[in-house]
């Protein structure tokens, strides 16, 4: 596949995940990962599926720019972050007692649809000069 092809599917995945997470507070978005992530841990993965995309990306293009793990990296990091809130939560902490509650403006929501494809554009050097 060429490189546009892979970058107009990372936008639609980054869309889809945004749009099962959609929330107008960080409550409101944390209440929905921990619906799926109780009703299943593998269905809690696969709706991630960006973060399983940017790993195909990695190996698919052979590509394992300090940009392309980046977007890996990061992707990791938030869903490690949303598990031990979630793990924090099933165990009887209080949601206020982890973070404040943070409304979600519009592209803020929809940001990572465009941050992590341009990024992949940049790092399979789509861009070249």
């Amino acid at each position: 596949m060429d490189i546009i092809s892979l970058f107009f599917l990372f936008i639609a995945i980054e869309l889809f995940e945004s749009n099962w997470q959609k929330s107008d507070t960080i409550y409101g978005l944390l209440s929905n990962n921990l619906a799926i992530f109780n009703k299943n841990i593998i269905l809690y993965f696969l709706l991630n599926s960006s973060f399983i995309y940017s790993i195909f990306l990695s190996v698919y293009l052979d590509n394992y720019s300090f940009l392309m793990l980046s977007i890996v990296g990061i992707k990791f990091f938030d869903i490690a972050f949303k598990l031990s809130i979630m793990q924090k939560l099933n165990n009887g902490v209080l949601i206020e007692e982890i973070m404040p509650n943070i409304k979600v403006s519009l592209l803020l929501r929809y940001f990572n649809a465009i941050a992590y494809p341009v990024t992949f554009l940049f790092a399979s050097n789509y861009f070249q000069y």
